[in-house]
């Protein structure tokens, strides 16, 4: 499987595949077991699920570190992708790990599905 690099190319083959609602139900599964309010509505538009992710993520950089840190290990973001990114900004970082979460998700809504 050849992982999108870019959110829009993402978005792009979930909808192509017809998986944009899995991947939706997916991050609402993970992001419930990580104890952390947030609850994305299924026909969410892609340009808000990507401003509400990044917005939330950043929140938990800044205010909740540890539910942040859980969040990673539930949704299983390899540590060496994360490790690998730019901490200097908090903003930019809030934005690559949130894109680090969604290619993540989607992974395993792909895998799910082909499996199936």
């Amino acid at each position: 499987m050849q992982l999108p690099n870019t959110f829009e190319r993402l978005i792009e083959e979930a909808n192509q595949l017809e998986l944009y609602k899995k991947l939706i139900f997916q991050l609402n599964k993970d992001f419930l077991l990580a104890n952390i309010d947030l609850d994305f509505h299924e026909e969410i538009l892609p340009s808000s699920l990507k401003l509400i992710l990044h917005e939330t993520v950043y929140k938990l950089i800044q205010e909740k570190f540890m539910e942040y840190l859980n969040l990673l290990y539930i949704i299983d973001v390899p540590e060496k992708q994360v490790k690998a990114l730019d901490g200097s900004d908090t903003l930019k970082l809030s934005e690559d790990v949130a894109f680090l979460i969604l290619k993540r998700e989607w992974q395993k809504v792909w895998f799910r599905n082909k499996n199936s």
